[in-house]
């Protein structure tokens, strides 16, 4: 090849191949890549934080702790999921859910073990993570996921009312400004939200004009220096462990499952996937270094996380990140401040958040018409039991239970028996079709006809198919009343997978051979 050639061909390879800044820059987040967006991650950390001080406060009073243990869970979380986590731009913090569970710690044992909790909490969210328990969440139908949103925007906003009660007159209009605020200012412009408008307008309001109504600083005093790490403040032993590991389990698995669905909750917000069992490892993870830090522990936020994303419109982990710097910085630097906001706005906020949570779609006369009954009373078992325990994580397990119920019975009703004699009479087949399960099976011994049938009876399983060890004890009881009368049972049609339980387990479910 001549050389002019060689050369001309030198800088079309070079400038196909990709320059290392070229490189950095695919590597580079959004956030840095782009203003726009990172004002808007920006500013969404900001109002988060501000919501997260009252939430966090209420948090640590129903755990029995002083406030400062709350405010420092919530920003450990934060700061390290953000890192670590599976689920971009999801809040997680203090959280009632974990103070109610080790409340009881607290007071019968005191601080040291509630922090020993914690972080054995820590430990078993990341081995259950590592065993993949985030799998569990294909079992959670879609409404229970319905109804965890909805009564998720109930609790929401039940627990603003007790913040209306009692409560100087100012706060009702302050209340209505704040969401005529949040209503109508958006048409005006979106580059800073909505909820941060109303807080910083309503403190102003307030404060200028020298209202006097429940403020951020009524809740409690406000931390004024770092969180020093350490180990809690308990003897290593197995009594101590005895003592915590029942806590500690409890605590794992219901912050584990409030994690989860409100991940769930933001994949389909966002159309973005998440990583689960990062997030179940991640979760363990934040709680160990929040345990270390003298925390309370949390898990997953979902108003927080609304805030965040549905109202903000953030959607990295720059503010997961800011949320819990800027609350630090605000408790500890702007503490005099951040203590003179009207709760009333803070209150605004979140009804306007119970507001958008809330599936209306759901509850529509259209959609339930159509909707078949079964769904709607999964869906309403759910409300109803997350409401009356305040607990997310029971209404779940007792939702997906009714669903699995609902679902058993439904499926149960598909399994039929046809027969066809042979004209001569000498033979019957039975056609069974249909999903063989403890469900269905039950009727299944009683679809025969054994004292009238001939000798030869064929039972084609072409069109079903065996799930369980209940179907199989079914057939074999089939085959045996057949035998007490001196007929002859041949069972046909079985696809691979119901051949192979039948044939592992035929013969061996009634103990006599």
């Amino acid at each position: 090849m001549p050389a002019c050639a060689r050369a001309r061909q030198v800088p079309s390879l070079s400038t196909s191949s990709p320059t290392p800044a070229a490189l950095l820059r695919g590597l580079r987040p959004d956030w840095l890549s782009d203003p726009k967006v990172w004002r808007t991650e920006v500013l969404a950390g900001l109002v988060v934080a501000l919501a997260l001080i009252p939430e966090a406060i209420s948090f640590s009073v129903i755990a029995g702790v002083d406030p400062a243990i709350g405010l420092f869970a919530s920003v450990t979380m934060a700061v390290t999921l953000s890192v670590v986590g599976g689920r971009r731009a999801m809040i997680s913090a203090a959280t009632g859910a974990v103070a109610l569970v080790i409340g009881p710690l607290n007071r019968e044992h005191g601080l040291g073990h509630l922090i020993a909790a914690v972080i054995l909490a820590g430990v078993f969210q990341i081995v259950l993570g590592a065993l993949g328990v985030a799998k569990l969440m294909r079992f959670v139908p879609r409404s229970v996921m319905v109804g965890f949103v909805n009564a998720l925007a109930i609790l929401i906003f039940m627990a603003q009312v007790p913040e209306m009660r009692d409560v100087p007159w100012p706060v009702y209009p302050l209340i209505t400004a704040g969401l005529a605020l949040m209503v109508f200012f958006p048409k005006v412009t979106t580059v800073v939200p909505a909820p941060l408008v109303s807080i910083a307008v309503l403190t102003v309001i307030t404060v200028a004009a020298g209202i006097a109504v429940p403020t951020v600083g009524d809740k409690g005093e406000l931390p004024s220096s770092l969180p020093v790490p350490g180990l809690p403040d308990v003897p290593f032993t197995m009594d101590t462990l005895k003592i915590v590991a029942p806590y500690a389990l409890a605590m794992a698995l219901v912050g584990l499952m409030e994690s989860l669905m409100t991940a769930k909750l933001v994949d389909e917000i966002t159309d973005t996937p998440s990583s689960k069992t990062r997030e179940s490892i991640g979760q363990g993870i934040a709680n160990i270094v929040t345990g270390f830090f003298g925390g309370m522990g949390g898990c997953a936020m979902i108003g927080q996380t609304m805030i965040n994303v549905k109202v903000s419109g953030a959607r990295t982990r720059l503010s997961t990140f800011l949320a819990g710097a800027f609350l630090m910085v605000l408790c500890i630097v702007f503490g005099p401040v951040v203590s003179d906001i009207p709760m009333a706005a803070l209150v605004a906020v979140m009804v306007m958040v119970s507001f958008a949570t809330f599936d209306w779609h759901s509850v529509a006369p259209k959609t339930l018409r159509r909707m078949p009954v079964g769904e709607t009373a999964v869906m309403a078992v759910t409300v109803a039991c997350v409401v009356a325990t305040d607990n997310l994580a029971i209404g779940v397990v007792v939702g997906s239970v009714t669903a699995m119920v609902v679902f058993a019975r439904r499926v149960a009703h598909l399994a039929d028996v046809t027969s066809v004699t042979d004209p001569d009479g000498s033979q019957v087949v039975y056609s069974v079709t249909g999903e063989l399960f403890f469900a269905s099976s039950n009727d299944l011994v009683g679809r025969f006809a054994y004292a009238t049938d001939p000798d030869t009876v064929v039972i084609d399983l072409t069109g079903a198919h065996i799930w369980d060890a209940s179907s199989v004890a079914a057939l074999d009881a089939v085959e045996a009343k057949y035998a007490q009368r001196g007929k002859s049972v041949e069972i046909i049609g079985l696809n691979v997978p119901s051949a192979s339980i039948h044939d592992k387990l035929s013969g061996e479910l009634t103990g006599s051979h």
